[in-house]
């Protein structure tokens, strides 16, 4: 099983390395591909290696521009995408069929293949072009999750917040048993 791990520039860079290792429990394939924002905000936000060490884990690396990729089309054999996290602007172009570089590219694809792809969308307060973005990406087939703590679990700390948030998203692909803690 082959997914595409998209990481744009929002802040929650945690979120992608978490991904990334449930994706990776799962057996899964990860193509990786980071905007030019998603680096540096893996570098402010983790630390200098933060990028390497996502790489390690992929099984395939794209350039942001790479738009020949195979991910780009259709009949590479994907079984979804996940975007994490998902700026403003990513989500924007992908509501609006922007394929202006390979993540949007292959978000698109996504869509147009009737294949998922969630979005941890990650702003706050958000405008109503947000509210109009999701909701269009969301008629189109995507989901929309913004990155909300599961207070309900008292979760430990940061770190266990974001493994749940991963691991719920990760889930919404529907690739295999629930990663996520259950409300009991």
């Amino acid at each position: 099983m082959r997914v595409v791990l998209g990481v744009s520039g929002a802040s929650g860079a945690a979120l992608a390395a978490a991904c990334a290792r449930h994706l990776s429990a799962l057996g899964a394939e990860i193509d990786l591909v980071i905007s030019k924002a998603g680096e540096r905000t893996l570098v402010e936000e983790i630390g200098p290696e933060a990028a390497d060490a996502l790489r390690a884990q992929a099984t395939r690396v794209h350039g942001i521009m790479n738009v020949g990729a195979a991910i780009a089309s259709g009949s590479a054999p994907v079984a979804g995408m996940i975007v994490a996290p998902c700026s403003m602007r990513s989500l924007a172009a992908i509501a609006h069929g922007l394929d202006d570089n390979l993540l949007t590219r292959a978000a698109s694809v996504q869509l147009k293949e009737r294949r998922r792809l969630v979005l941890l969308a990650r702003e706050s307060p958000l405008t109503l072009a947000h509210l109009r973005n999701m909701t269009a990406v969301t008629e189109m087939g995507g989901i929309v999750a913004p990155p909300v703590p599961a207070f309900y679990l008292r979760p430990e700390s940061l770190a266990a917040a974001v493994e749940q948030i991963a691991a719920r998203a990760v889930d919404l692909l529907g690739l295999g048993r629930p990663q996520a803690q259950a409300w009991e």
